[in-house]
């Protein structure tokens, strides 16, 4: 669609309404009737406690010494807390206004916040801001999460209508219109705008999503929604055909969240001549979700990714009426609490009482198998009789979004427990992102389950790659990797691995690397990374212990030998954890190697 296009078909939006949000637009009724459902009983205690607990404490500051603070140490955390702290309080009042409107209180707490916020020096995060910016300019950045104020304030001026003081409403378009529309109209383009990540989604789908709201300007909106929708295009261009979100299952609640939460306003006010769910490739990534989880609320979780996930009610639920028979409704146990967004995102959490239904959703997640081809991942959940058993592999690159030098790695749980572990997203800091990113071990391939050739590690870069060799689920799930370009070690003139997953009622996994040399490497180590400690049974055997058993590993003594040692590393919320590899040295590393592992479930 050209511009002329798009305006002509913006003449023709629905008008803006509550109807946007509850059937009918009949906002009391809506808000009654949750207050007593069933189905959104515990996330409003939740938020009912989120209340009392925020009642007891002032709105705290966002000094200038916090904004400094990531510039002298590189730290996002100081300020972070207490930004994310600010986001959590406006949606705690504007969900108890909404739940108990005959309480003055709640609305009194809510306008004070919602000035604060409006107060605020900059809405983006510091360390989205360049090092060296001039106060004047600052209105000129737009990031994540200053897109997504726009956008919540956008959406509480408007469910709250006049509850709230004609001049406060005026002061949240004044303040979106400076932060936002002006600046993506008059600064940009922006790098973000052509980003095949969840940037593209977040910042382009927040501010169409807020320009839905409160512009009236057919000219004005046109032009934003043309801007939108080709960061749109962007966004989804960082899919392959088969779905998968490299970024890891976090980022796609994130990402594709906020792409459906624009999509869902747009088509809603055009009536549907603007819908992004009837796309193909849409339809394959609304369906990643319930092929991420292998056990529980365990899953592969490579790249920057959280082992444990939650999931967004309102979202599923959304996303398996748009697609019925396709997505399915998530067990009701994987529901992420309403303190369980540390950023404190409004959209989701709105979403999550919006459009979650009652009744939905089975015990558990079924057994299933999936190779996604384009991002080279095999993922298997398993689940004889009461137990689940996962794994899951990758090859891929190693320039991926959020990219972890990791090709080869695997992922093994049981019951519950992890045996081979992806330590997943670290703490987020500048070097994080910079020059000493693969100094982590969370991010380099020292802290994954994979060879170590001759102390080298794999190398970052598109160039380092694997090639996948053979892909096939069935009885047994087996993933071949050609893993010679992963790493720049001179010599190496072939190194494959291959994963043959039994799935059995005690499951078991068959691991091989074979690779041939020119010449002989200094060393060769088979690592495998784990959060448990590993016994030495005997010769042959360790043991990965467990609740249930545990996991038995078996090697060919005398020609790898193992070795046992603790690493500690800072996760993504800077706790110190430790972790233990399990290295299996080659005995006598020659001009070939053939090293045989097998993961033996108890």
């Amino acid at each position: 669609m050209n511009k002329q296009e798009l305006f002509e078909t913006v003449l023709e939006l629905k008008p803006v309404s509550l109807s946007l949000y509850y059937p009918e637009g009949d906002t009391e009724a809506w808000w009654k009737q949750a207050a007593v459902s069933a189905h959104l009983a515990q996330e409003i205690a939740e938020i009912c406690a989120e209340g009392q607990r925020l009642d007891r404490q002032a709105i705290p500051e966002l000094t200038a010494e916090l904004l400094s603070m990531f510039a002298r140490t590189g730290s996002r955390i100081p300020y972070e807390e207490v930004y994310f702290e600010r986001r959590r309080r406006l949606n705690t009042y504007v969900f108890l206004a909404l739940l108990e409107p005959e309480n003055p209180q709640h609305l009194e707490q809510l306008e004070d916040i919602v000035r604060a916020v409006c107060g605020e020096y900059t809405w983006c995060l510091p360390a989205h801001l360049p090092r060296e910016h001039q106060a004047a300019d600052i209105d000129r950045y737009i990031d994540l999460f200053s897109s997504e104020t726009g956008f919540t304030l956008s959406e509480i001026s408007l469910l709250l209508g006049e509850r709230l003081p004609p001049a406060l409403r005026l002061r949240i378009r004044q303040e979106v219109e400076r932060r936002l529309f002006r600046p993506f109209l008059t600064q940009g383009p922006y790098e973000w705008e052509t980003a095949r990540h969840n940037w593209a989604a977040v910042c382009a789908g927040s501010i169409g999503a807020a320009a839905l709201l409160s512009l009236n300007d057919p000219g004005l909106l046109t032009e934003i929604l043309f801007r939108t929708e080709s960061s749109m295009r962007y966004y989804l261009e960082g899919f392959g055909e088969d779905g998968a979100c490299l970024e890891g299952l976090g980022y796609w609640n994130y990402g594709f969240g906020y792409f459906t939460y624009y999509s869902d306003l747009l088509r809603s006010r055009s009536g549907g001549k603007l819908d992004w769910f009837h796309h193909e490739k849409v339809r394959r990534i609304a369906r990643f979700q319930q092929q991420c989880f292998i056990d529980g609320s365990l899953v592969a979780n490579f790249s920057d990714s959280l082992p444990q996930m939650s999931v967004h009610m309102g979202l599923s639920h959304y996303l398996a009426e748009v697609y019925p028979g396709e997505v399915e409704h998530p067990p009701a146990v994987l529901r992420a609490p309403y303190t369980g967004d540390h950023c404190s995102r409004f959209a989701p959490a709105l979403r999550n009482l919006l459009w979650t239904r009652p009744g939905s959703g089975k015990s558990a997640w079924d057994a299933s198998s999936f190779y996604l081809p384009d991002a080279a991942w095999l993922i298997s959940r398993h689940v004889p009789e009461a137990d689940t058993f996962g794994f899951a592999a990758k090859g891929g690159h190693n320039a991926e979004p959020h990219n972890h030098n990791d090709l080869g790695q695997f992922i093994l749980t049981g019951r519950g427990e992890v045996y081979a572990a992806d330590l997943g997203s670290g703490e987020y800091t500048a070097d994080y992102f910079g020059a000493g990113r693969y100094q982590y071990d969370c991010n380099g391939s020292q802290g994954h389950s994979v060879p170590v050739i001759g102390g080298r590690y794999q190398s970052p870069g598109q160039q380092f790659s694997s090639v996948v060799l053979h892909a096939s689920t069935g009885d047994t799930d087996e993933l071949t990797l050609d893993l010679t370009q992963a790493y720049e070690a001179e010599g190496l003139l072939s190194l494959t691995r291959s994963f043959v997953w039994h799935k059995e009622r005690l499951p078991r996994l068959e691991l091989l690397d074979e690779y041939r040399y020119d010449g002989v490497p200094g060393s060769w180590i088979e690592r495998f990374v784990t959060w448990r400690k590993p016994q030495l049974l005997r010769s042959g055997t360790v043991l990965l212990p467990g609740e249930g058993g545990g996991v038995e590993v078996s090697y060919v003594p005398g020609v790898v030998e193992p070795e046992i040692a603790a690493h500690m590393y800072r996760d993504h919320f800077g706790r110190e954890q430790v972790w233990h590899s399990l290295d299996f040295h080659a005995v006598r590393p020659g001009s070939g190697g053939r090293f045989a592992f097998t993961f033996q479930f108890l």
